[in-house]
């Protein structure tokens, strides 16, 4: 990467992995950032419903309230791509970081107040949408400027993120039992103000100039300019649309949503507490997130050529996670399901993070992020609004076997793709290039080379 080295790291060539470690000071302040966000993350389900039903609210408040984070969120991504492109990335994600301490704030002396208000925490919910829209796509560009490994980069935040996501919900619980939801707002503020000030301590080496940001100069003149804006937010589309191998696992992932992760999240909650009890379904949860876990650190050791197709034979075990429930196994079989489901869910996540950070052009990947991530989620909540649904017409358990069937169809069609499974990750491309090629480039490229031979 041009521009300063990290830490007394010489400045990288050309395309290639460099195999030094990715234990900087600043990569470590923002591992530290995302595990600790994370953390705060995973409690907030928890903190929401016993906080809400507590205050006499029913599942519906409840549900209300999370979705109307998630819609932000969905719906103003594409937007916070942009303005990544366009500014200081630090500074927004500090920004966003900041405005949800002040909504968690709220929110906890709401609760602690006893003065709550199903209205006020869907508002609040909205502004954490917002903020979190805006927070996003920074990440996408962050990593590949702070780790020249961007695939251990990946896999150790993923680590952090799947230990986060597994002690969340527990210390919720306990601080909800100890004290009262509110406690858990403040908790989950704190995360924030920790995330934020470890954004703040972060040095981020300056961008290459043949890929610096534009828009630096006049920033606020830009910021005025919707024709500029609305310029820039047809240009990542544009971007987004040419490449085939983008466009069509996002395609696929729909279908995921719709088919398996959608309706199996509520479905197996509900099918596991009804047959075995909330400990089973604690349990079965708990060897899910350890799978995570695993899978994260696989994906720090396993270096595919074509991380797609590596990627697309691990989710194959993520067909366990509704197949086993819907089977009707017992609950070491199920958690044993969830254990490789969890495996192969996360090291995907890893090569598919990896192959979009290192394989679009740093100068418009925020906004190829924010396009990749709006569309990741989009399905989801379709998937879980007809879980209900579908579970009264046919059944849970056949709903569940037919999540695993669905999974299964994902998995083979990320494979058989050309597009998509024979992608060749960034470091394995010729080392004189001085960025990351899309699939165009490598082809143009390739025919060039064979006109000099």
């Amino acid at each position: 990467m041009a521009g300063r080295a990290l830490d007394g790291e010489d400045a990288e060539g050309a395309g290639g992995a460099s195999r030094r470690g990715i234990w900087t000071r600043d990569f470590g302040l923002f591992f530290t950032a995302r595990g600790v966000a994370k953390l705060g993350d995973s409690m907030l389900p928890v903190a929401l419903a016993a906080g809400l039903l507590q205050y006499g609210y029913g599942a519906g408040a409840v549900g209300l309230a999370m979705a109307s984070s998630v819609a932000c969120f969905a719906g103003l991504v594409i937007f916070g791509g942009v303005l990544a492109d366009r500014f200081n990335t630090r500074l927004l994600m500090t920004g966003a970081d900041l405005a949800r301490l002040v909504t968690q704030s709220l929110a906890a002396v709401m609760f602690f107040t006893g003065h709550v208000v199903l209205w006020q925490i869907c508002v609040i919910g909205a502004i954490n949408g917002l903020a979190a829209a805006i927070f996003q796509p920074g990440v996408a560009g962050t990593v590949p400027r702070l780790a020249s490994d961007v695939q251990a980069a990946n896999g150790a935040i993923r680590v952090a993120e799947s230990g986060a996501q597994l002690a969340g919900p527990a210390a919720a619980g306990m601080l909800v039992a100890l004290a009262s939801p509110g406690l858990v707002f403040a908790a989950h503020a704190g995360t924030y103000g920790v995330s934020a000030l470890c954004l703040l301590l972060l040095r981020l080496p300056p961008m290459p100039r043949d890929t610096a940001k534009p828009h630096t100069q006049g920033a606020l003149h830009s910021l005025h300019s919707l024709h500029s804006f609305r310029s820039e937010l047809v240009e990542g589309w544009r971007e987004f649309r040419s490449r085939r191998w983008l466009w069509g696992v996002i395609l696929v992932w729909c279908v995921l949503m719709i088919g398996a992760s959608g309706p199996a999240v509520p479905l197996v909650a509900v099918q596991v507490t009804q047959e075995h009890g909330s400990t089973a379904y604690g349990l079965v949860n708990s060897a899910l997130g350890a799978g995570t876990v695993i899978g994260g650190v696989l994906a720090l050791r396993v270096r595919p050529r074509r991380m797609l197709r590596a990627g697309g034979l691990a989710l194959f075990g993520f067909a366990l996670f509704p197949a086993t429930v819907g089977a009707g196994l017992g609950v070491p079989w199920m958690m044993a399901g969830c254990a490789v489901a969890g495996a192969g869910s996360s090291f995907w996540g890893v090569m598919w993070a990896t192959s979009v950070q290192t394989q679009v052009p740093r100068e418009i990947l925020n906004r190829i992020h924010a396009y990749e991530v709006a569309g990741s989620i989009a399905m989801q909540p379709v998937g879980q609004a007809l879980a209900g649904p579908a579970a009264a017409a046919f059944g849970t358990h056949q709903v569940l076997l037919a999540g695993g069937v669905v999974t299964l169809m994902v998995a083979t069609t990320l494979i058989s793709v050309p597009a998509i499974s024979g992608l060749v990750r960034a470091d394995a491309q010729p080392a004189h290039l001085p960025f990351p090629m899309p699939e165009q480039r490598q082809r143009r490229e390739a025919q060039r080379r064979r006109g000099r031979e």
